[in-house]
Protein backbone atom coordinates (compact mmCIF):
# COMPACT_ATOMS: atom_id res chain seq x y z
CA UNK A 1 0.00 0.00 0.00
CA UNK A 2 1.38 3.40 -0.94
CA UNK A 3 2.31 5.95 1.71
CA UNK A 4 1.98 9.73 1.52
CA UNK A 5 3.12 12.70 3.53
CA UNK A 6 0.02 14.01 5.19
CA UNK A 7 0.37 17.54 3.78
CA UNK A 8 0.47 16.11 0.23
CA UNK A 9 -2.47 13.82 0.95
CA UNK A 10 -4.53 16.73 2.29
CA UNK A 11 -3.70 18.86 -0.76
CA UNK A 12 -4.84 16.12 -3.17
CA UNK A 13 -8.04 15.12 -1.35
CA UNK A 14 -10.70 16.22 1.09
CA UNK A 15 -8.81 14.75 4.05
CA UNK A 16 -10.75 13.55 7.07
CA UNK A 17 -8.61 11.42 9.34
CA UNK A 18 -10.51 8.35 10.59
CA UNK A 19 -8.47 8.56 13.80
CA UNK A 20 -7.43 12.13 14.61
CA UNK A 21 -8.84 15.45 13.50
CA UNK A 22 -6.87 17.81 11.27
CA UNK A 23 -5.85 20.25 13.99
CA UNK A 24 -4.41 17.46 16.17
CA UNK A 25 -2.48 15.98 13.27
CA UNK A 26 -0.96 19.35 12.43
CA UNK A 27 0.16 19.84 16.04
CA UNK A 28 1.90 16.47 16.20
CA UNK A 29 4.30 17.58 13.45
CA UNK A 30 5.87 20.01 15.90
CA UNK A 31 6.13 17.68 18.92
CA UNK A 32 9.40 16.43 20.40
CA UNK A 33 9.94 12.68 20.63
CA UNK A 34 11.03 10.98 23.85
CA UNK A 35 11.69 7.38 24.74
CA UNK A 36 9.30 6.30 27.49
CA UNK A 37 12.00 4.11 29.01
CA UNK A 38 13.96 6.87 30.73
CA UNK A 39 12.31 10.04 29.36
CA UNK A 40 15.34 10.58 27.12
CA UNK A 41 14.80 12.94 24.20
CA UNK A 42 15.20 11.23 20.83
CA UNK A 43 14.45 14.07 18.39
CA UNK A 44 11.44 15.68 16.74
CA UNK A 45 8.58 14.68 14.45
CA UNK A 46 9.41 15.78 10.89
CA UNK A 47 6.61 14.17 8.88
CA UNK A 48 3.46 12.11 9.29
CA UNK A 49 2.79 9.32 6.80
CA UNK A 50 -0.67 8.02 5.92
CA UNK A 51 -1.90 5.26 3.64
CA UNK A 52 -4.37 5.38 0.75
CA UNK A 53 -7.32 5.49 3.15
CA UNK A 54 -5.87 8.41 5.12
CA UNK A 55 -5.03 6.32 8.22
CA UNK A 56 -1.94 7.26 10.21
CA UNK A 57 0.82 4.70 9.74
CA UNK A 58 4.19 6.25 10.64
CA UNK A 59 5.82 9.22 12.28
CA UNK A 60 9.08 10.27 10.65
CA UNK A 61 11.42 11.07 13.53
CA UNK A 62 14.55 13.16 13.19
CA UNK A 63 16.88 11.47 15.70
CA UNK A 64 19.23 14.42 15.99
CA UNK A 65 19.56 14.06 19.77
CA UNK A 66 20.65 10.42 19.46
CA UNK A 67 22.06 10.13 15.94
CA UNK A 68 22.69 13.39 14.11
CA UNK A 69 21.40 13.61 10.53
CA UNK A 70 19.24 10.50 10.66
CA UNK A 71 15.50 10.11 10.14
CA UNK A 72 13.67 6.87 10.90
CA UNK A 73 10.10 5.58 10.90
CA UNK A 74 8.13 5.11 14.10
CA UNK A 75 4.89 3.10 13.61
CA UNK A 76 1.96 5.07 15.01
CA UNK A 77 1.04 2.16 17.30
CA UNK A 78 4.43 2.44 18.98
CA UNK A 79 3.78 6.00 20.06
CA UNK A 80 1.93 7.65 22.92
CA UNK A 81 0.94 11.25 22.31
CA UNK A 82 0.85 13.67 25.23
CA UNK A 83 -0.90 16.82 24.10
CA UNK A 84 -0.43 18.54 27.47
CA UNK A 85 3.35 18.30 27.28
CA UNK A 86 3.37 18.47 23.47
CA UNK A 87 5.43 15.31 23.29
CA UNK A 88 5.36 11.98 21.52
CA UNK A 89 6.61 9.09 23.62
CA UNK A 90 8.14 6.23 21.63
CA UNK A 91 7.12 3.06 23.47
CA UNK A 92 10.14 1.06 24.66
CA UNK A 93 12.38 2.67 22.04
CA UNK A 94 16.12 2.17 22.51
CA UNK A 95 19.19 3.55 20.80
CA UNK A 96 19.98 0.04 19.60
CA UNK A 97 16.65 -0.10 17.78
CA UNK A 98 17.20 3.28 16.11
CA UNK A 99 20.67 2.14 15.09
CA UNK A 100 19.16 -0.93 13.38
CA UNK A 101 16.38 0.98 11.60
CA UNK A 102 16.87 1.92 7.94
CA UNK A 103 17.26 5.61 7.17
CA UNK A 104 14.29 7.48 5.76
CA UNK A 105 15.27 9.78 2.92
CA UNK A 106 12.46 9.77 0.40
CA UNK A 107 9.01 8.20 0.07
CA UNK A 108 10.01 6.65 -3.24
CA UNK A 109 12.38 4.26 -1.49
CA UNK A 110 9.67 2.82 0.78
CA UNK A 111 8.42 -0.53 -0.47
CA UNK A 112 7.33 -3.76 1.19
CA UNK A 113 10.92 -4.85 1.86
CA UNK A 114 11.79 -1.48 3.41
CA UNK A 115 8.77 -1.64 5.71
CA UNK A 116 9.60 -5.22 6.65
CA UNK A 117 13.03 -4.06 7.83
CA UNK A 118 11.29 -1.43 9.97
CA UNK A 119 8.70 -3.87 11.29
CA UNK A 120 11.35 -6.46 12.04
CA UNK A 121 13.10 -4.10 14.46
CA UNK A 122 9.90 -3.27 16.33
CA UNK A 123 8.62 -6.87 16.36
CA UNK A 124 11.73 -7.83 18.30
CA UNK A 125 11.03 -5.04 20.76
CA UNK A 126 7.40 -6.10 21.19
CA UNK A 127 8.41 -9.68 21.91
CA UNK A 128 10.69 -8.48 24.71
CA UNK A 129 8.14 -6.16 26.36
CA UNK A 130 5.98 -6.95 29.37
CA UNK A 131 2.63 -8.19 28.06
CA UNK A 132 0.53 -5.44 29.65
CA UNK A 133 2.49 -2.72 27.86
CA UNK A 134 2.54 -4.33 24.45
CA UNK A 135 -1.17 -5.00 23.92
CA UNK A 136 -3.31 -2.21 22.44
CA UNK A 137 -6.89 -1.60 23.49
CA UNK A 138 -8.28 -3.18 20.33
CA UNK A 139 -6.45 -6.51 20.72
CA UNK A 140 -8.99 -9.33 21.08
CA UNK A 141 -9.05 -11.58 24.11
CA UNK A 142 -8.94 -15.29 23.33
CA UNK A 143 -12.36 -16.90 23.86
CA UNK A 144 -10.84 -20.07 25.28
CA UNK A 145 -8.53 -18.27 27.72
CA UNK A 146 -8.46 -19.97 31.11
CA UNK A 147 -10.54 -18.34 33.84
CA UNK A 148 -8.69 -16.16 36.30
CA UNK A 149 -9.61 -15.62 39.89
CA UNK A 150 -11.21 -12.33 40.88
CA UNK A 151 -8.42 -11.58 43.30
CA UNK A 152 -5.74 -11.99 40.63
CA UNK A 153 -7.61 -9.90 38.06
CA UNK A 154 -7.49 -6.91 40.35
CA UNK A 155 -3.72 -7.02 40.23
CA UNK A 156 -3.13 -7.58 36.50
CA UNK A 157 -5.59 -8.34 33.67
CA UNK A 158 -5.16 -11.49 31.68
CA UNK A 159 -3.50 -10.64 28.36
CA UNK A 160 -3.10 -13.20 25.61
CA UNK A 161 0.37 -13.95 24.30
CA UNK A 162 1.50 -12.24 21.13
CA UNK A 163 1.13 -14.46 18.09
CA UNK A 164 4.15 -14.24 15.77
CA UNK A 165 3.32 -12.71 12.42
CA UNK A 166 4.26 -14.49 9.22
CA UNK A 167 3.78 -11.76 6.63
CA UNK A 168 2.82 -12.40 3.03
CA UNK A 169 3.86 -9.59 0.72
CA UNK A 170 0.89 -10.28 -1.57
CA UNK A 171 -1.82 -10.03 1.09
CA UNK A 172 -0.21 -8.07 3.94
CA UNK A 173 -2.46 -5.54 5.67
CA UNK A 174 -1.49 -3.15 8.44
CA UNK A 175 -4.42 -4.41 10.50
CA UNK A 176 -2.59 -7.72 10.93
CA UNK A 177 -0.24 -6.04 13.41
CA UNK A 178 -2.30 -3.87 15.76
CA UNK A 179 0.70 -3.56 18.08
CA UNK A 180 2.40 -1.50 15.37
CA UNK A 181 -0.42 0.38 13.71
CA UNK A 182 -3.43 0.67 16.00
CA UNK A 183 -4.46 4.14 17.15
CA UNK A 184 -6.06 3.51 20.54
CA UNK A 185 -7.90 5.67 23.02
CA UNK A 186 -5.31 5.16 25.72
CA UNK A 187 -2.34 6.54 23.80
CA UNK A 188 -4.03 8.79 21.22
CA UNK A 189 -6.72 11.06 22.57
CA UNK A 190 -9.32 12.23 20.11
CA UNK A 191 -11.00 15.54 20.84
CA UNK A 192 -12.84 17.06 17.92
CA UNK A 193 -12.90 20.85 17.62
CA UNK A 194 -15.61 22.42 15.50
CA UNK A 195 -15.98 25.84 14.00
CA UNK A 196 -18.63 27.64 12.03
CA UNK A 197 -17.95 28.90 8.56
CA UNK A 198 -19.83 31.26 6.32
CA UNK A 199 -20.81 29.42 3.18
CA UNK A 200 -21.74 31.63 0.24
CA UNK A 201 -23.90 30.21 -2.51
CA UNK A 202 -25.85 31.87 -5.27
CA UNK A 203 -29.01 31.11 -7.22
CA UNK A 204 -30.41 32.50 -10.45
CA UNK A 205 -33.72 34.36 -10.11
CA UNK A 206 -35.80 36.31 -12.62
CA UNK A 207 -35.67 40.03 -11.92
CA UNK A 208 -37.52 41.39 -14.94
CA UNK A 209 -38.52 40.96 -18.55
CA UNK A 210 -37.94 43.23 -21.54
CA UNK A 211 -40.16 43.00 -24.64
CA UNK A 212 -38.83 44.48 -27.87
CA UNK A 213 -41.35 44.90 -30.74
CA UNK A 214 -42.08 47.28 -33.63
CA UNK A 215 -45.14 49.24 -34.77
CA UNK A 216 -46.09 51.38 -37.78
CA UNK A 217 -46.30 55.17 -37.61
CA UNK A 218 -48.03 57.16 -40.40
CA UNK A 219 -47.46 60.73 -41.47
CA UNK A 220 -48.33 62.95 -44.41
CA UNK A 221 -45.35 63.72 -46.59
CA UNK A 222 -45.22 66.30 -49.41
CA UNK A 223 -42.80 65.79 -52.21
CA UNK A 224 -42.00 68.31 -54.98
CA UNK A 225 -41.23 67.13 -58.49
CA UNK A 226 -40.14 69.72 -61.14
CA UNK A 227 -41.75 69.03 -64.54
CA UNK A 228 -41.33 70.52 -67.99
CA UNK A 229 -44.08 71.38 -70.47
CA UNK A 230 -43.61 72.45 -74.12
CA UNK A 231 -45.77 75.05 -75.85
CA UNK A 232 -45.80 76.62 -79.34
CA UNK A 233 -44.85 80.21 -79.74
CA UNK A 234 -45.78 81.87 -83.04
CA UNK A 235 -43.95 85.02 -83.92
CA UNK A 236 -44.72 87.30 -86.82
CA UNK A 237 -41.79 89.03 -88.47
CA UNK A 238 -42.20 91.62 -91.24
CA UNK A 239 -39.29 92.16 -93.56
CA UNK A 240 -38.63 95.47 -95.21
CA UNK A 241 -42.04 95.86 -96.63
CA UNK A 242 -42.06 96.53 -100.37
CA UNK A 243 -38.31 96.33 -100.75
CA UNK A 244 -37.91 92.59 -101.36
CA UNK A 245 -39.27 90.72 -104.33
CA UNK A 246 -39.57 87.02 -104.67
CA UNK A 247 -38.71 84.77 -107.54
CA UNK A 248 -41.48 83.12 -109.49
CA UNK A 249 -40.70 79.80 -107.79
CA UNK A 250 -40.78 81.32 -104.37
CA UNK A 251 -43.94 83.13 -104.99
CA UNK A 252 -45.80 80.13 -106.18
CA UNK A 253 -48.85 80.06 -104.04
CA UNK A 254 -49.98 76.75 -102.66
CA UNK A 255 -53.22 75.99 -101.04
CA UNK A 256 -53.40 73.96 -97.80
CA UNK A 257 -49.76 74.26 -96.78
CA UNK A 258 -49.46 73.02 -93.19
CA UNK A 259 -46.60 72.99 -90.68
CA UNK A 260 -46.76 70.46 -87.79
CA UNK A 261 -44.71 70.58 -84.54
CA UNK A 262 -45.13 68.11 -81.66
CA UNK A 263 -45.22 69.34 -78.08
CA UNK A 264 -44.35 67.34 -74.93
CA UNK A 265 -44.72 67.78 -71.22
CA UNK A 266 -43.54 65.86 -68.17
CA UNK A 267 -46.05 64.39 -65.80
CA UNK A 268 -45.05 63.28 -62.23
CA UNK A 269 -44.97 59.58 -61.37
CA UNK A 270 -45.59 59.33 -57.59
CA UNK A 271 -45.40 55.89 -55.96
CA UNK A 272 -44.09 54.35 -52.68
CA UNK A 273 -41.30 51.87 -52.15
CA UNK A 274 -39.93 50.23 -48.98
CA UNK A 275 -36.29 50.76 -48.04
CA UNK A 276 -34.19 49.66 -45.02
CA UNK A 277 -33.94 52.64 -42.71
CA UNK A 278 -31.88 51.05 -39.86
CA UNK A 279 -31.16 47.71 -38.22
CA UNK A 280 -31.47 47.09 -34.47
CA UNK A 281 -29.60 44.24 -32.73
CA UNK A 282 -31.18 42.97 -29.50
CA UNK A 283 -28.86 41.17 -27.06
CA UNK A 284 -28.12 40.92 -23.36
CA UNK A 285 -24.86 41.29 -21.46
CA UNK A 286 -23.82 40.05 -18.02
CA UNK A 287 -22.69 42.60 -15.47
CA UNK A 288 -20.46 41.38 -12.64
CA UNK A 289 -20.68 42.61 -9.08
CA UNK A 290 -19.48 41.43 -5.68
CA UNK A 291 -21.86 41.24 -2.76
CA UNK A 292 -20.38 41.10 0.73
CA UNK A 293 -22.06 39.65 3.79
CA UNK A 294 -20.87 39.35 7.36
CA UNK A 295 -22.04 37.36 10.34
CA UNK A 296 -20.76 36.16 13.68
CA UNK A 297 -19.32 32.64 13.68
CA UNK A 298 -18.20 30.45 16.55
CA UNK A 299 -15.09 28.29 16.89
CA UNK A 300 -14.13 25.81 19.56
CA UNK A 301 -10.64 26.12 21.06
CA UNK A 302 -8.84 23.92 23.54
CA UNK A 303 -8.43 25.06 27.15
CA UNK A 304 -5.61 23.04 28.68
CA UNK A 305 -5.20 23.31 32.46
CA UNK A 306 -2.57 21.26 34.22
CA UNK A 307 -1.89 20.99 37.90
CA UNK A 308 0.93 22.98 39.46
CA UNK A 309 0.74 25.69 36.79
CA UNK A 310 0.32 29.29 37.99
CA UNK A 311 -2.96 30.84 37.01
CA UNK A 312 -1.15 33.55 35.05
CA UNK A 313 0.34 30.92 32.71
CA UNK A 314 -2.88 29.01 32.09
CA UNK A 315 -4.55 29.38 28.73
CA UNK A 316 -7.87 31.14 28.82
Amino acid sequence: MALYKIEDFIADSNYDSPELNDSEVEKIKHFDVYSDIDDDKVGTVKHILVDDSGRLRYLVVDTGFWFFGRQVLLPIGRSRIDYDKQRVYAIRLTKEQVKNLPDFKDLKEIDYDYEERVRGVYRTSIAQEPLESSTPLESPIAVDAPPVSTERSRVAPVIPPITPVTPDRRTYRYEEEPNLYNVNEQDHKNLKLYEERLVATKSRVKTGEVTVSKHVDTEMVTVSVPVQRERIVIEHTNGERGTQTGSPTETDFHRGEVTRMETYEEIPDIHKETVLREEVNVKKVVEHDTVEAEDTIRREELDVNRKNIPLSERRN
